[in-house]
């Protein structure tokens, strides 16, 4: 659905992904095992994932986000998130990562951490082809 600010109508969806971080795994050359599945924790499960949930909820209505998906998986998180453009797709993991695991932690004995690293992907309306082809048409129409 498009939306509005002031001076822009846009329809921007992100798509993110990111993993917790495993136990004993602090130095740089374990960064890149990280991301493979034997090193990921599953521990996202039962009370952790819906905390999560409800907590990702609450991130998305206090920076005026819309939640428009997300999945808790044992071992990653997918979220689904509609934002104005004035919102960089960093700032909005940086929100999400950082803002999750402060309130999960402070509220609970458990801990969550998400590693450093995350997936980003765009979407909205329109694919990719959709619109450069629409910007082809655009040009044939100037001559």
């Amino acid at each position: 659905m498009v939306k509005s600010t002031r001076h822009a109508k846009y329809e921007l969806y992100y798509h993110i992904v990111f993993i917790p971080k495993s136990g004993g795994t602090e130095g740089p050359a374990d960064l890149a095992e990280q991301g493979s599945a034997q090193y990921r924790r599953s521990h996202l499960t039962g009370k952790t994932k819906e905390r999560l949930e409800t907590i990702f909820a609450e991130i998305c209505e206090d920076k005026n986000l819309e939640l428009a998906e997300s999945e808790v998986m044992p071992d990653h998180v997918h979220l689904f998130i509609g934002s104005p453009p004035k919102n960089a797709p960093s700032l909005i993991v940086n929100w999400v990562k950082g803002i999750s695991a402060r309130k999960y932690n402070q509220r609970y004995d458990d801990r969550v951490k998400w590693t450093r690293s995350y997936y980003v992907g765009t979407a909205g309306s329109a694919s990719k082809g959709a619109v450069e082809q629409y910007i082809a048409e655009q040009a044939g129409d100037d001559e």
